[in-house]
């Protein structure tokens, strides 16, 4: 599908974002692993997270599915099925990463596939803790899908430091600790989103900097009954677009606050992004509030590295706002954005610069020289079947003074369905 982008004045109006997408993932997977059913409410339409109930419905695990309500009822830890066919993850790497701790963790015999993107990104990060833990696997050149999980004589417990900030890898090796009958423990130095703690209840302890996680098959497990709140980096989106546009002010609601996840709303922030954050509450186990922004005069800024895995996802759209930020601006330490979907690192720079913008590509990262005055050229530009690079493009693109166009514009479906239409209806 290729979608046109017209030019939009300003950007006015209110959004209800779509579903958290990394809390999707893990309502269903936890939820499948308790004892007992969980009721989750606003679970996410999109394709990766729909690839997550394909894949635990094959593992023999009762999902109803009304709309955007789900039931899961839990068969334990013990009553996972060994599937007939390959467990399918689609384009979703969480699927994959955290299912393949799940399964490794139970030792049922299963392959996990994905689409030619997924098979293309490296599962070698988690292949090699597992073996560690005596699961045993076998995997095409020894890092790609399809990944083989064959049974083996029990899950050995193991003291882990992550070797870079990687949530779905910290998430992996905590899942299979679970069928361990000591403690698995995960030392993190650097933090990543904590959804998988939080969710499962799991032990926790500070250590030097960081923390260390602890799982095994003491933990009981809780169901997962709460309503999913709005996908903070679905909002990032709209709130780089508010900001970049004239006369524009945005209402998001019900966004999800987690602060392992906010570290883009703190950079626009310190850029001077006008955002104000209100009905701040609890929802289940993560925070939540309504994030308004309006148009803003933004200023240039060095990211610091270190808040690198808290902004992974959103480092897109940072750079889009960027562009229109007074001064040269720097991204480096993120060189994991080369290992997404697509390589992020060329493929935003290559958009930057179709539109025109002053861009230095790194090996690590980018340097922007942007202009409060920046008036974006029309283009065509390619997603790379890539969601996060399509709208990032679309938001580039509606401040322009012509018509551009996004090629595979359907890939947004992956993690915003409503993108497109949202687009259209807060654009005057």
């Amino acid at each position: 599908m290729v979608e046109t982008v017209q030019p939009a004045l300003a950007l006015n109006g209110t959004i209800s974002l779509p579903p958290d997408k990394s809390i999707s993932h893990r309502s269903v997977l936890f939820a499948s692993l308790a004892d007992g059913a969980s009721t989750v409410h606003n679970y996410s339409s999109a394709a990766d997270p729909e690839s997550t109930v394909s894949c635990m419905r094959q593992l023999g695990v009762r999902i109803d599915k009304d709309d955007d309500n789900l039931v899961v009822h839990g068969v334990g830890r013990n009553g996972l099925k060994t599937p007939e066919d390959p467990l399918d993850c689609g384009n979703s790497g969480t699927t994959m990463r955290l299912l393949s701790g799940i399964v490794a963790g139970a030792g049922i015999e299963s392959t996990l596939i994905g689409d030619e993107s997924l098979s293309a990104r490296t599962m070698k990060r988690i292949i090699d803790p597992l073996r560690s833990m005596g699961a045993v696997i076998e995997a095409a050149d020894n890092e790609f899908a399809p990944i083989k999980i064959k049974p083996h004589s029990g899950i050995k417990p193991m003291r882990y430091p992550l070797p870079i900030a990687s949530a779905q890898l910290k998430s992996c090796v905590l899942l299979a600790g679970l069928f361990g009958e000591s403690d698995t423990e995960v030392v993190e130095q650097v933090p990543s989103r904590d959804h998988t703690e939080r969710l499962l209840g799991l032990r926790s302890e500070p250590y030097g900097q960081g923390k260390i996680i602890s799982s095994s098959r003491l933990d009981k497990l809780p169901t997962q009954s709460y309503t999913i709140p709005g996908d903070f980096s679905a909002a990032a989106f709209w709130m780089v677009g508010a900001a970049i546009h004239d006369e524009s002010a945005l209402v998001l609601e019900n966004v999800g606050m987690n602060p392992s996840r906010t570290a883009a709303l703190h950079i626009l922030q310190q850029m001077g992004a006008l955002i104000d954050i209100t009905n701040e509450r609890m929802q289940g186990r993560e925070p939540v509030a309504d994030i308004a922004i309006r148009s803003s005069e933004l200023k240039s800024i060095n990211i610091n590295p270190a808040l690198i895995p808290n902004c992974i996802d959103e480092l897109p759209i940072l750079m889009v706002a960027l562009c229109f930020a007074d001064g040269r601006s720097s991204i480096t330490g993120a060189e994991e954005l080369r290992h997404k979907e697509t390589d992020r690192l060329s493929a935003m720079y290559n958009i930057l610069s179709a539109a025109g913008a002053d861009v230095d590509l790194r090996p690590d990262g980018i340097i922007i020289t942007g202009d409060p005055d920046f008036t974006p050229k029309a283009a065509e530009f390619e997603s790379h079947h890539d969601h996060r690079m399509a709208m990032a493009a679309a938001i580039l693109s509606s401040v322009s003074e012509e018509p551009s166009t996004i090629l595979d514009a359907e890939c947004t479906s992956i993690s915003y369905p409503q993108f497109w239409t949202h687009l259209q209806r807060v654009s005057q």
